[in-house]
């Protein structure tokens, strides 16, 4: 690291967490079971290397549709262990149930949930797990002889299944969790219940371990907008031409009512975060971190101090403002008359992170992270003020690494915290000491995803569901001008509504997605719609009842994650 730079380079580490309302909210049951999974094993896990290191720092980004499911499931979990209610998630039921109801039906179900986890990483691992996942694909290939598979099977897939999601952290340090790892096999209703006991004490202890890390000072917690909409597209759906000017768009002109919409949305999620941490928010991560010259002043007029997006986004920008970009682009940016500092992911750094270093050895992987950031250092050396995004999901990535990440994340913030040239910081604590920033007068509208909206507008199954949301939005604002909805039945079409236009459904539209993910995000979408319009007392409209987009893809990582830039 240059001598002529004496100070250290600003480094922020932002988490973001999120998964979309997988709740059918008229009856609280889960269609599928990625909230609950996710808490117990990344979740758990972000939150104990931080406090396994004092000295590290970091951003953690909530959406807050998943700060309410993990609460949900806390409460289930509470009502199952000490009330005598039922669980509204199959799977989970399944593994709690001491009677297994076991007709044809639910054994193929079973089968096909338990088998959804990455097989080098969390199947291949486990030796008798691995035993029970190969039994369990012979039978799916002719079901009839499920019916010869026992009880004790399926008990100890579900066990298995469960102790393959559990965090690297607990895994490591709960003595129960090694008793029924070292037992292995013909797990017991016991078992299985003490299973359930450990998951609910994980859940229910989840967020508060993030806010007491926010509360020391260690981490900055930050939102998204409530249900994870694309804000730039319910302003103005044109936009996304802005970075793709030949996009094709949906049939309708524009999202009806979308500054409208757009603020509950900000609204709804401050209310929902200070509910559950108990302050106020000073940053925001736009959902994928997509904005727009609307949403930057949007954001700025709810009172936000700081958002982040994408570094094309960052990069479109500059040119279209006419600024010359030097060696060193990492800086804060100010749009125009806004008040919200702009930040910028390194979609090269945070790219390593989420798509190369799984196949790396932990120690080897930071190392060449680290030098990448002296290579940064060495650019700004003139820029004393300079600061580096590293920006990612929090807990899609390590499903791929070895045990959970925990050894390259264990790493990751030993070598950063102790190494004298890289200061780990958060938003807030960087803009309380450092005022400068840099003009942007033009911005491109775009996300972290290649800098462009393309993930969620311009194919024609996407487009075919923004025309979906427009009709029932369009019917929503005819039944509530009118009047014909009791306070509580407005209430639930509210948050009804808003989970129509989570980006998450938008997003697995698409030939190129696998066919298992397209038809369940497919049918979470119908159903979502259907539900708004039966809350709504009118006639769902006929094409609710066919699905629209069939994927036959077998993108990278699942396609759970995608890269800043095109490989």
């Amino acid at each position: 690291m240059s001598d002529n730079n004496t100070s250290p380079l600003n480094l922020v580490i932002y988490w973001h967490m999120h998964q979309p309302e997988y709740r059918d909210l008229r009856n609280g049951e889960y269609h599928l079971p990625w909230t609950y999974l996710h808490t117990i094993k990344d979740y758990v896990d972000m939150a104990a290397h931080l406090e396994n290191n004092a000295q590290a720092k970091a951003v953690i980004n909530f959406a807050p549709v998943l700060l309410e499911q993990i609460d949900d499931y806390a409460q289930q979990l509470d009502g199952y262990l000490y009330h005598g209610k039922a669980l509204r998630d199959s799977l989970l039921s399944a593994l709690a149930d001491p009677v297994l109801s076991l007709d044809q039906e639910k054994r193929v179900h079973i089968i096909k949930a338990c088998l959804r986890a990455n097989k080098e990483r969390l199947i291949d691992r486990f030796a008798i797990f691995k035993i029970l996942t190969e039994m369990a694909e012979v039978a799916l290939q002719n079901s009839e002889r499920l019916r010869y598979y026992s009880q004790q099977f399926f008990a100890d897939m579900l066990v298995w299944y469960h102790l393959a999601w559990m965090a690297e952290t607990v895994r490591i340090t709960d003595q129960r969790i090694i008793a029924l790892m070292n037992k292995g096999q013909c797990f017991s209703v016991r078992d299985r219940h003490l299973m359930i006991e450990i998951i609910h004490e994980l859940i229910s202890g989840v967020i508060g371990h993030y806010k007491k890390l926010a509360e020391t000072g260690q981490i900055e917690l930050s939102m998204t907008p409530y249900a994870h909409p694309i804000i730039p597209l319910l302003i103005d759906i044109k936009s996304a031409q802005q970075a793709i000017p030949d996009a094709e768009l949906p049939l309708a002109d524009e999202y009806p009512d979308g500054w409208q919409r757009s603020r509950w949305h900000m609204q709804k999620g401050i209310e929902t975060f200070k509910h559950f941490f108990g302050m106020e928010p000073q940053g925001c991560w736009p959902s994928e971190g997509s904005i727009s010259a609307e949403t930057i002043h949007l954001i700025s007029e709810m009172g936000f101090k700081w958002l982040a997006s994408g570094e094309t986004v960052l990069r479109n920008s500059l040119q279209k403002s006419d600024i010359i970009v030097d060696n060193c682009i990492h800086q804060v940016y100010q749009y125009r008359d806004t008040s919200a500092s702009c930040f910028f992911r390194d979609d090269g750094l945070s790219d390593l992170i989420g798509f190369k270093y799984s196949d790396w050895h932990a120690d080897d992987a930071v190392a060449n992270l680290i030098h990448h950031l002296e290579a940064i250092s060495e650019k700004c050396s003139d820029k004393p003020d300079a600061i580096v995004s590293i920006i990612l999901d929090g807990e899609n990535a390590w499903e791929y690494y070895p045990q959970n990440g925990y050894y390259f994340l264990s790493a990751l913030y030993e070598k950063l915290s102790q190494h004298d040239g890289i200061k780990l910081t958060t938003y807030s604590d960087y803009l309380a000491t450092h005022k400068t920033t840099k003009p942007l007068s033009e911005i491109v509208a775009g996300s972290w995803v290649f800098g462009t909206l393309s993930t969620w507008i311009g194919d024609k199954d996407k487009n075919r569901a923004w025309d979906m949301l427009v009709d029932a939005k369009k019917v929503y604002d005819r039944v509530i001008n009118e009047g014909r909805l009791s306070g509580e039945e407005y209430e639930l079409a509210k948050i009804q509504l808003a989970t129509c236009e989570s980006s998450d459904w938008f997003w697995w539209f698409g030939e190129y997605n696998s066919a298992e993910s397209v038809a369940a995000f497919d049918e979470q979408y119908r159903l979502h719609l259907s539900n708004l319009y039966q809350l709504l007392n009118v006639e769902p409209p006929e094409y609710l009842a066919n699905a629209f987009s069939f994927g036959s893809g077998d993108p990278i990582m699942g396609g759970a994650m995608l890269p800043g830039q095109q490989l």
